[in-house]
């Protein structure tokens, strides 16, 4: 089954507005491909500014997190209507640093991918292990019990349009990246467990995107592999380099 390509930039907290709409501008024609699937996930404050940025291009816009309540007190939170009218139609879920640095468990990440799919969000859901697991032989077990956990109640038609990011920790920011056979064995075995949650169909159809220090010097021999369908993009999102990744 053919898969559509999906490459997603995750800028972090980084770009203030008019330094966000700068970059929209730079890489505006350099991203263009119509055979792809081009995600920019940015923070809050540049949404609104980007969505219009991106108007008339083949650029989608993504959110980097949100709350899982619709509104409410919830001081420095946003909610999934609020990315929604704001033009947002992917967002990330479960990343490890929102994992490691503000403490979001399996259950919470569960109740955000149900919500984004309640809000007609696509989630960018991500899966992955630390460099102390990849050492000790786990990481499969791992990377089994997050899916298991955050795809609690989620449909077979659901998980058809979602988006699974494997970003193994130890390649994240650290210029370290897995080899393309690394990186495939995982997103194959991603795959397998969709197929034994639920069916083959559902495992062919669903995206599954690398997410470890993929930059223009690797992302054609990662992008080669069978079951790895696009890339979650880190630093190399903010540069001009980002158009080659598009293009490999």
């Amino acid at each position: 089954m053919a898969r559509r390509r999906i490459i997603a930039g995750n800028w972090k907290m980084n770009k203030t507005p008019s330094e966000a709409v700068a970059l929209c501008n730079e890489l505006k024609d350099l991203v263009k491909n119509d055979d792809v699937d081009v995600v920019y996930c940015v923070p809050a404050i540049d949404i609104v500014p980007v969505a219009e940025a991106v108007k008339g291009t083949n650029v989608h816009v993504g959110a980097e997190n949100f709350y899982i309540e619709d509104k409410g007190a919830f001081t420095g939170e946003i909610s999934a209507p609020m990315l929604k009218e704001a033009g947002v139609e992917y967002v990330i879920i479960g990343h490890s640093e929102r994992r490691d640095i503000f403490g979001e468990n399996d259950i919470l990440i569960n109740q955000k991918v149900k919500k984004a799919f309640a809000s007609g969000l696509t989630p960018i859901m991500c899966c992955g292990e630390s460099l102390a697991l990849r050492k000790a032989g786990t990481y499969k077990e791992w990377i089994a019990r997050q899916i298991k956990w955050d795809l609690t109640d989620i449909t077979a038609d659901q998980v058809k349009t979602l988006v699974i990011a494997y970003e193994p920790i130890w390649a994240i920011g650290t210029g370290e990246t897995a080899t393309a056979d690394q990186a495939e064995e995982v997103c194959k075995m991603i795959r397998e467990i969709i197929a034994d949650l639920y069916d083959q169909a559902t495992a062919d159809a669903v995206r599954i995107q690398y997410g470890g220090s993929m930059n223009a010097g690797n992302a054609a021999e990662l992008l080669s592999k069978p079951n790895i369908d696009g890339g979650l993009i880190g630093g190399a999102s903010l540069k001009p380099d980002f158009g080659q990744i598009v293009n490999a």
